[in-house]
């Protein structure tokens, strides 16, 4: 008989810890395979599928979601995009790259690509999600018998849960980077200094794709969200207060850093959010410790200024949750003893992307004459040569053949 102060006991093959994109991508999967799991979430159902975050899909994720039945959603309700603008020197320039390339961006969300594989996970394939636990640990990790421990919100007993493998998909703060030892994983990290303030404004977007401004002032970004509804940027510095940005403030802004010569109005409307991001980046490696495979914002984060981070994070969830099944249904470790690996020169291609992009958007508010000549070199050489739009193309698009 269990004591009052001991845990209930089940088991599970495998125990998912977050039920972000990385998560719940892995979850549906092995739903698919059979596989039993189930997903832990410290927040509730509704706070997870509203928490604001990205919403650009790069094609390979797109056509990765629709292979594993996961895509429909984003696939009726998405916004395909093909071009994107830079605005600088009071000039417009377009990059038609789905011209170049053949391939394309979906503007999609990721609050709505959450419920949709929350719906899919527990409604349609009747998969077991846990929200509103507390106080979860993760125990044996070194050990063929890993087990988690967590609160039931709804009774407050402690339930436990022994399981072959343990996938950490609970982001920056969760505990599963948190439970790797100090010295069993390397965090490399890096801050730009510079800030972002992020905008959500009821208005419909005033151009038909992304675009860029980049300016003495700082960068802004356009980034088209619904019909309704539009995303935007301002660079700022890293920790300043958004109620230092009125609304006439945040306009008046905008208007100076996106205008370009023959470029149409912004479209204003009432600002429904303002938060400032600090721009920083982090990579562990690796992603495993014993029975413990880190996925999504757990394994790195990648700053929003190359829209990378959902795309990598169900990179990540595919490729586990494909050797996972091929692990436990075959006993074929190739695909876990290859996983970090794997995922890492994803991730470093991207990273490396970013800091280049960052140098494009930010260099001419840098306050160096130098950096800002070099940065409007860079700016400018795909437009002068098809070879770099293409290259830019690749890196943007994510497509490169080989990483």
């Amino acid at each position: 008989m269990t004591s009052v102060n001991s845990p209930s006991a089940e088991r599970r093959p495998v125990v998912i810890v977050g039920a972000g994109p990385a998560g719940l991508a892995v979850g549906n999967v092995l739903r698919a395979a059979s596989v039993g799991c189930v997903v832990l979430e410290a927040e509730s159902r509704a706070v997870v599928e509203r928490r604001p975050r990205a919403g650009v899909v790069e094609e390979w994720a797109v056509r990765a979601l629709e292979q594993r039945g996961l895509g429909e959603g984003l696939l009726a309700r998405a916004q395909r995009h093909s071009a994107c603008e830079f605005r600088f020197a009071g000039e417009r320039h377009r990059l038609e790259y789905g011209e170049l390339t053949g391939r394309h961006h979906w503007v999609y969300p990721q609050p709505l690509l959450v419920t949709d594989l929350v719906r899919e996970y527990v409604d349609v394939r009747g998969g077991d999600a846990r929200f509103g636990v507390r106080d979860v640990e993760l125990r044996g990790l070194e050990t063929d018998r890993p087990s988690v421990s967590y609160t039931c919100p709804d009774t407050g007993e402690r339930r436990l849960l022994h399981c072959d493998f343990v996938v950490g998909a609970d982001g920056a703060r969760g505990v599963s980077r948190a439970a790797v030892p100090a010295g069993r994983a390397r965090i490399a990290r890096h801050d730009y200094g510079i800030g972002w303030l992020a905008l959500l404004a009821e208005a419909p977007p005033s151009s038909d794709c992304v675009v860029f401004g980049v300016h003495p002032n700082g960068f802004a970004g356009h980034m088209a969200r619904s019909p309704e509804v539009t995303r935007y940027y301002l660079q700022c510095p890293p920790g300043d207060d958004p109620e230092n940005w009125s609304h006439d403030r945040v306009w008046s802004e905008l208007r100076l850093r996106l205008a370009a010569e023959g470029a149409p109005p912004l479209t204003e409307g009432r600002l429904v959010e303002k938060r400032v991001l600090d721009m920083h980046d982090y990579v562990v490696e690796p992603m495993t410790y014993g029975r413990l495979f880190l996925a999504g914002d757990a394994a790195h984060l990648v700053a929003p200024i190359a829209a990378k981070g959902m795309n990598l994070a169900l990179h990540d969830a595919f490729l586990l949750a494909d050797a996972l099944v091929a692990c436990l249904d075959a006993g074929d470790r190739a695909g876990l003893d290859g996983y970090s690996d794997a995922c890492l020169r994803r991730v470093w291609d991207y990273q490396e992307f970013s800091q280049w992009l960052s140098e494009v958007y930010h260099g001419a508010a840098a306050g160096d004459p130098f950096r800002a000549g070099t940065a409007s070199a860079r700016l400018r050489r795909p437009f002068t040569s098809p070879v770099a739009a293409a290259a830019f193309a690749e890196q943007y698009l994510g497509t490169a053949e080989r990483y």
